[in-house]
Formats: C-alpha cells, structure tokens, sequence
C-alpha cells in the first residue's frame, strides 16, 4: 500500500485527508500520462455520497486540463464503471466511492483499460505527483483541451450486459432488496423487474448523507425483517458502490460471502464448471468453510485480505471463483472485479436450479462463532508493532490453540485496526478479542 492509496483506492474523509486538490492532480497526472501519444478517454462513475459531486468535477477538471476527455457515467456501481472500461476504447476509469463506509468519507478508485486495479507503479508516480516530486506537468491549450461528455449509454450498455447473465426467469418468486441509499438505488429494482421478480425494495431513496446508513450488506437487520414480514422467497443486500453482495435466507438468517462461496462453489463442481477445482478465499473465511469445503471435495486457497489480492490469484492460476467473507465475491468468467448484482443473479441460479429454499443451501455447512471488533486509532502501525499489543496477541494464540484463531491486522480501507476471533464458543471470543483490545486502550491507541 502506498502512502495515499490503499488496498481498494485512496480512500478519507472527504475535504480532510481526500480533498479537491488531491481529486484535480489525479485527474491531472492521468490525462497527461495515458495522452502521451494519442487522445486520452476516461470514463468516470460515482455513488450517491454528496461529495462525490465535488470529486466527480475537480477529477474531470484535472482530465481535461490535461486533454483528456472525461465520460461521465453519474451515478452508478463500482463493477459497472470496470465493465465499460475493459469492453469499449478507454485508457482507464474512475470510480468516486468509498464503498461501505460513511458518508462522511469517500475514495477514488483507480482501473487500468482491462477493468482491473491500476497497477502500483502507476499509483506511486500519482503519489509523487501529489506530492510534487513530479515537477509541474504541462496545460493542455487550443484544441487540444479535453471535454466532458455525459455517457449514460455506457451505464445501460451494463445494465443490458447484467440481465443477459440470468439463466432463468424470476416469475413467482419473491425478492427483497436492500440498495444501502447506494448506486443500485434504481437499477437494482429495474433488473429484477425485466427478469419477472416480484420485487420489495428498501434502502433506495439516497439523499447524499444515508448511503450505508443502517441499511445494506453492512447493516442487514431491516432487510431481515423485510424478508420474514413479507414472506419473501430471499433477500439481496448491496453495499454503497455494489461490488458486494450478501442474502437472506426465507427464515430471516444471513447468508455471508463464505455462505455464497459455498453453495455456489458446489454448484459450480456438480456442473463441471468450477475451474481446477478451486476456490480462492481470503485469510479472513471462517474455519467452518474449510471443513465444509473438505468435506464436499472442494480445494481451496487462501489469499491476503483484500478482493485485489483474490482476483491476483484467480488471474494467475485461472480460477474462476473466489471471494471474502463480506460478499465480494468474483465470478472470473463474466466480470473483473467483485460485482454484487452478478453475485446477486448467481445466487438465483443456485437458489432456483437447485429447487431448495434459500434456508437449505448451505446444509453441510456450520459456522465457527466469530467476533470481528473494529478499532478505531489515529495510527495503524504504531499498534502492529508495540510490544504490548503484540503480547497480548501472543498470549490469546497459545490459549486457543488448535481449537480457534485470532486475527490482528490493519485496514487497507479506513483508520481501523480489525481484531478477529474464531473459537468453539461465542464466550470464548468475546474475552480473546477484549484482551487485545484492553491493552490497545491501555495503552492509548485506541479512539472507541
């Protein structure tokens, strides 16, 4: 990770740590290096936050001041701005969204003309631009000044491209639908409607500070109510940039991204189309999948944290199905990057060929109790490395021994030192876990 961008773009609170300025000289220093030699094309989507329209005008500003022309696809998913990029004549696209966090933040996310994650040379010459180790680049003048142009045609060229990957129609069936106040608000809604659903949707009436507010794949708990009061057949939540997708089953419980991974990935073996066999999972996948995954004749491999560092190894061993446990997942078949309304039309067909209710897929799969505490600090290392902290981590790997885990690992998205535990035991969880945390907040680190 670079001193500004990390694993999922350069992510803070809006006009704090990601201002106007830093937006204006990454567009900047994009136009410049993709016009080099010919006219460079960039195409730009956004989410619901309010400052996404700040950002959205100080990147083209940047572009254009440059000579690059900025296409404007508004608002629209992180996977969707991926897809316009890689399948028509783009040098790059940017997405202004800070995914599941806050309204308050927001991120720029860089994508290279495959539709992957720009690669980190690129992002450290943009590092050292901002920082002005790069001398001033040049203004473009005359004709050679780019333009914006509104491109709302590539945002339903993507919506085209998601229906035409349902296998099957969606009529009888009842399905709910959290948006998070995010970029699915209406185009979720659209797309179960042409594919027949009878759709209940919450979580679609985003005014620039609810996007992720107690809704989406980051607070489920009205989507489960949704579910068991209407009698829906499955719930689908997204997050604010759709790139991730979790489910309710008809009983009300939360299917995650392990879940997912799952039934899909034995769906995906029982079909012949599970590539070598193999699922890519992050360190973070509870220890129950892996039992699950054993005992369904399922390989697996297990990655970093981060979907950048999944997809990685899906490219390099041409897997075809890998994720987190926070429902990003990625079907390497039809997308280049986690997309949530893929996982959601991927759910359906597992859910409606199987014929099993939504409660029964995962039979055969039992979760290890996990406690994942999220603290808040002014500065990740400083914890990574106190000796302290680092005993106490010591002390609660030797106390669970064969029979749980501990997690203890920095954010690559926000100010946060993630602590997670998995025992045979909620109990057990809960007092490892508040003993790294004690000491964190002994010792200062800790702002919550």
């Amino acid at each position: 990770m670079g001193k500004y961008f990390g694993t999922d773009g350069f992510r803070g609170e809006a006009n704090i740590n990601l201002t106007v300025e830093h937006a204006f000289k990454i567009g900047r220093y994009l136009g410049w290096h993709y016009g080099k030699e010919h006219k460079c094309n960039v195409v730009i989507g956004k989410d619901t936050r309010r400052s996404s329209y700040m950002f959205e005008y100080a990147l083209a500003a940047g572009l254009t001041a440059s000579g690059a022309d900025a296409y404007l696809l508004h608002v629209t998913t992180t996977p969707s701005v991926a897809y316009v990029v890689r399948t028509e004549d783009f040098d790059c696209g940017i997405m202004i969204s800070a995914s599941h966090n806050p309204y308050g933040d927001n991120g720029i996310k860089l994508i290279n003309s495959k539709g992957e994650k720009m690669s980190e040379s690129i992002i450290a010459d943009i590092e050292a631009y901002i920082d002005g180790v790069i001398g001033e680049l040049p203004l473009a003048t005359g004709d050679n000044i780019g333009r914006t142009i509104d491109y709302v045609a590539g945002r339903n060229r993507y919506t085209g491209y998601i229906i035409s990957l349902a296998r099957n129609s969606y009529k009888g069936l009842k399905i709910g639908l959290d948006c998070s106040n995010g970029s699915t608000w209406m185009l979720a809604k659209n797309i179960f409607d042409t594919l027949g659903a009878e759709t209940y949707v919450i979580g679609n009436q985003p005014n620039g500070f609810n996007i992720n507010l107690d809704c989406g794949s980051t607070h489920i708990s009205n989507l489960q109510k949704l579910v068991k009061e209407n009698r829906l057949d499955i719930g689908l939540a997204f997050d604010g940039d759709a790139d991730r997708c979790l489910a309710v089953d008809e009983k009300g419980n939360v299917l995650t991204g392990d879940h997912i991974m799952y039934f899909c990935g034995k769906y995906m073996k029982e079909k012949d189309m599970l590539a070598k066999n193999t699922v890519v999972t992050t360190v973070m996948s509870n220890f129950g999948l892996y039992k699950a995954f054993d005992e369904a004749g399922i390989s697996y491999v297990k990655t970093d944290v981060g979907d950048k560092y999944v997809y990685e190894a899906m490219q390099a061993n041409d897997y075809c199905l890998g994720g987190e446990e926070s429902g990003h997942i990625i079907f390497s078949k039809f997308a280049s990057t986690g997309d949530g309304l893929i996982t959601a039309l991927k759910i359906m067909e597992v859910l409606i060929e199987s014929k099993l209710p939504a409660s029964k897929l995962c039979d055969g799969f039992e979760m290890f109790p996990q406690l994942l505490v999220n603290v808040r600090v002014t500065d990740k290392d400083a914890p990574l490395n106190d000796p302290d902290v680092k005993a106490a981590v010591s002390e609660v790997e030797k106390a669970l021994g064969d029979e749980g885990r501990i997690l203890f690992r920095k954010s690559g998205t926000e100010p946060v030192i993630r602590v997670m535990v998995e025992a045979k035991g909620e109990a057990i969880c809960e007092a490892m876990a508040n003993k790294v945390v004690d000491v964190m907040r002994e010792k200062g680190y800790a702002l919550n």
